[in-house]
């Protein structure tokens, strides 16, 4: 018989790549930098998922990107956007920033605050490559995605509130008190990667902890918060 139970692939915090730079103590989902893994050099569109902690009165400074779209999800503290548009802001724990690089575009991202600040980077490859590049930033308050999954940015043109970027996925959290649940049913051909922010959760009953990372293949899941919980998710091709 067929199995077409959706496959839940858990990754441990602690098995996460590892790069303490003093100012930058990052995790790494997927190989980046000087974390290479073969097993884990994306899933499906998603390329990159850091988790970041930024010490106060520092950050990245000006570099480039193309043909990525790079969206940073705050969680403590909020960090200070620059780029060569001209576009600056300041982000904070809960809100989400999208950049799509395009063509080309450098930035940088400060952390100017007198607290840490951590985050989460996602990049998702676009769909198509080049283009006039792009910055947007929105506050989610997290009221607002009480108990259930809100889109914070999406390439789908019917996820009219949500910020746009150019590929066919959507970022998705959500904070969910100690029993509550969601599902999210992930399509034939596509992949979804899920993290905890804090608290913990069960999916199909199996344990996940803050800051793993879960990949799910396609099908119908059930997230069950077993503490309060604040979660992110990407749906991607």
């Amino acid at each position: 018989m067929l199995d077409t139970r959706t496959r839940i692939d858990r990754r441990a915090f602690e098995t996460l790549g590892h790069a303490d730079h003093g100012w930058l103590d990052a995790r790494h989902h997927f190989s980046f930098a000087s974390y290479h893994d073969p097993d884990r050099m994306g899933w499906g569109a998603i390329r990159v998922w850091n988790d970041d902690v930024i010490a106060p009165n520092s950050g990245f400074p000006p570099h480039p990107h193309r043909d990525m779209e790079i969206i940073t999800y705050v969680r403590t503290g909020a960090i200070t956007h620059e780029d060569s548009l001209g576009n600056k802001g300041r982000t904070g724990a809960g809100d989400v920033q999208v950049m799509s690089a395009g063509s080309g575009v450098r930035h940088a991202e400060y952390n100017v605050e007198a607290e840490a600040t951590t985050l989460f980077q996602i990049w998702v490859e676009p769909t198509t490559r080049g283009g006039e590049p792009s910055w947007g930033a929105k506050p989610f308050p997290k009221g607002e995605r009480s108990g259930k999954l809100t889109v914070l940015a999406s390439g789908f043109a019917e996820d009219t509130d949500a910020l746009k970027i150019r590929a066919e996925a959507r970022v998705l959290a959500a904070t969910l008190a100690a029993g509550e649940s969601v599902t999210h049913t992930v399509g034939a051909g596509r992949h979804a990667y899920l993290v905890p922010a804090t608290g913990a959760l069960t999916i199909d009953g199996e344990t996940v902890n803050a800051r793993d990372g879960v990949a799910l293949s396609a099908g119908t899941v059930t997230i069950t918060a077993t503490e309060d919980a604040e979660i992110v998710l990407v749906d991607a091709a």
